[in-house]
């Protein structure tokens, strides 16, 4: 997929990159076969790694004279979660594969620093329609108790997080490197 997309993107031009792309298996650790830890990984960190790989050339085209004349460099946005930080049951396989994006991340701040930033978004539960949440946010109860868990008590909204990449993909943000910032109500980072 990174050589079709590279293909795809030759010669282009990119401001910047947004990894949107996930996934969410809920099961004990009793319950996790090696595979389910291996798709995620494949998806979440691999396909990530890929699809920078592939629109590096337009990202560095993209950035200009930014490390010269001031002007914003280009920006790449990921996507990871709370329970990479956060221990939350039957988690075992998204916390671990969400954990290596925040490690991708700020590795890739540094070893593209000052052309490129890189920097990650880290959601709490989203309702609004996921397909992923789905098998909790449809369950009216479930819904509930998750967002009574949030200082902030809802469950997160998708513009929430389309608003943070909008941010920390344009200028506005472009002293902003290696952060993983988390949407997500203050679950993070205040107990309840």
């Amino acid at each position: 997929a990174g050589s079709k997309l590279a293909s795809h993107l030759k010669g282009e031009t990119l401001k910047g990159l947004a990894y949107a792309v996930g996934s969410i298996t809920l099961k004990p650790l009793r319950g996790c076969k090696t595979n389910d830890f291996m798709e995620s990984y494949a998806l979440n960190v691999i396909g990530a790694a890929e699809a920078i790989k592939a629109s590096l050339p337009g990202l560095k085209k993209g950035s200009g004279g930014a490390t010269k004349d001031g002007s914003s460099p280009s920006s790449i946005v990921l996507f990871s979660s709370i329970a990479a930080q956060r221990g939350l049951a039957n988690h075992a396989v998204i916390g671990s594969s969400k954990a290596a994006v925040e490690g991708l991340t700020v590795s890739l701040a540094a070893e593209f620093a000052p052309a490129i930033r890189v920097n990650c978004i880290a959601p709490s539960l989203t309702g609004g329609g996921s397909k992923m949440a789905k098998i909790m946010t449809d369950n009216e109860k479930i819904a509930e108790a998750v967002a009574k868990a949030h200082p902030l008590p809802r469950l997160g909204d998708p513009a929430d997080s389309a608003d943070a990449a909008a941010f920390l993909l344009s200028p506005e943000s472009s002293w902003t490197t290696g952060m993983i910032l988390p949407v997500d109500g203050g679950r993070s980072c205040i107990l309840k």
